[in-house]
């Protein structure tokens, strides 16, 4: 199974540090958590086919990876089960607008134009584009001045085609349909390396034992966030107070280890991400 991976959306304004701030955490319960333990669940809109971060397993039919873990984590402390509903990124801000879903765990990026529609946590995830390549090509990878006349791939339509040829002009950018599309073309030897989000990478690199994730810094940021509805600032803080906990006993850091160090390497200073808190 490969991982999805969507284009980011493009904001309408500029993100800045600011914009990553969350309200501070607290366990203090109000309307949405009284919502919530009265319903007795907690709906949480997460991806099924994003290999390591959130995808069903074949032989269990459970979904499992780093975004459910945290998912698990929070209705755990809510005193609640958890009801996981498979959405795609489209659904992400509709379904919370409506109050059909609760939180949305899925690989969602904090930006300004989004902090419009809906109210992030903390940053719980820093992740970034980066690229995979052939394991041969792997061991002198430096960054991007290094894919000049290598052949990669990306999703036609995405913004990971302009950020990798704003980088290298000279690397060979080919396009498919999505990730999965890239992965086949990798495979068959019809390109040299791949790149996107290095979560996305790592579920590729999970897939594929001549696929490689080198160590090396990222060129985009893409600050993950647990989304909920504009109005439920209570269920916000009382996540951040969780995502707060997740750190400092390491869970977090045994999520990790267990999903994404097998394949990306050990987390590097950018995470787990430092919490902003001051809205």
């Amino acid at each position: 199974m490969a991982p999805s991976a969507e284009a980011p959306a493009a904001a309408e304004c500029d993100t800045t540090e600011a914009d990553l701030r969350s309200y501070a955490p607290s366990r203090e319960s109000g309307a949405a958590l009284q919502r919530i333990r009265k319903a007795d669940r907690l709906v949480v809109g997460v991806s099924a086919d994003t290999l390591l971060m959130g995808s069903r397993d074949p032989e269990t039919n459970k979904i499992e990876g780093f975004d459910i873990d945290v998912a698990d984590r929070i209705a755990d402390e809510i005193g609640v089960p958890l009801q996981l509903r498979v959405i795609s990124a489209a659904d992400r801000i509709p379904l919370l607008e409506s109050g059909d879903i609760d939180l949305v765990v899925r690989n969602m990026t904090i930006n300004c134009s989004r902090w419009k529609e809906v109210a992030f946590s903390a940053e719980y995830y820093h992740s970034g584009q980066k690229v995979l390549l052939r394991s041969d090509l792997a061991a002198d990878y430096s960054g991007p001045a290094d894919l000049a006349g290598v052949k990669v791939c990306a999703p036609a339509g995405t913004t990971s085609i302009d950020n990798i040829q704003a980088k290298e002009p000279e690397a060979d950018a080919e396009a498919a349909e999505n990730h999965t599309g890239c992965l086949v073309r990798f495979q068959q030897g019809e390109v040299d390396a791949i790149t996107g989000d290095d979560v996305v990478l790592a579920g590729l690199a999970a897939q594929d034992p001549y696929a490689v994730v080198p160590n090396q810094a990222a060129f985009t940021d893409e600050p993950y966030g647990v989304a909920a509805n504009l109005d439920d600032v209570d269920l916000v803080r009382f996540v951040n107070a969780v995502l707060v906990e997740m750190r400092s006993e390491g869970s977090w850091r045994r999520s990790y280890g267990r999903w994404l160090e097998p394949y990306l390497g050990a987390p590097d200073a950018s995470n787990p991400p430092t919490a902003r808190y001051g809205r």
